[in-house]
């Protein structure tokens, strides 16, 4: 089956032939521990769930952060298939400029256990919502400056007492939330 994997050192996306197999991406990544993110319309995304621990290089795939190495493969309802997407059109989707408050919180984040695509639930305007660090982390970024340094120094006062990081970005996730209702 066709495939894609994407390189942020040296910024290449290559094209594989791949069989896939139980083991397929553990010898990919040569991990057992893998994300997988579905945020490309027909296609899985496959990352190493160690690249943040790691401080593998990050960058976005469209608005989707990713660390490190990255294979993609199609999908097909539940099945895998060869990858749909143009290499071109995958290759314009790719920025490898990571702004300065992503660096910063990924470089704190890296010591801790946290997952970045590990999904919670919060309750928004009586509604449960999936979110995950990772959308925390976009929605920050996108706030003015004084936002994204009280979230940096709530961020490092959590890590200085050894606070439970999933909680304090759920309740960095809430905050956001109920801003949105300003």
């Amino acid at each position: 089956m066709q495939a894609f994997s994407i390189s942020p050192t040296t910024q290449t996306v290559k094209t594989l032939d791949i069989e896939m197999k139980a083991n397929t991406t553990y010898s990919f990544f040569n991990s057992i521990l893998i994300d997988e993110i579905v945020t490309l319309q027909k296609h899985l995304i496959f990352t190493d769930a160690n690249a943040l621990s790691e401080k593998k290089q990050a960058y976005f795939l469209g608005e989707q952060l990713l660390l490190g190495d990255a294979l993609i493969i199609g999908q097909n309802g539940l099945e895998e298939s060869d990858v749909s997407i143009p290499q071109e059109t995958l290759k314009e989707l790719i920025n490898y400029e990571v702004p300065p408050f992503y660096t910063e919180v990924l470089a704190l984040l890296s010591g801790t256990d946290i997952n970045l695509y590990r999904n919670f639930t919060l309750s928004h305007d009586n509604e449960k919502i999936a979110l995950n660090p990772e959308w925390v982390l976009y929605t920050f970024n996108i706030a003015d400056v004084r936002t994204q340094e009280y979230f940096i120094n709530q961020l490092k006062k959590a890590i200085e007492e050894k606070s439970d990081i999933s909680s304090h970005l759920q309740n960095m996730a809430q905050l956001a939330l109920n801003a949105s209702r300003s």
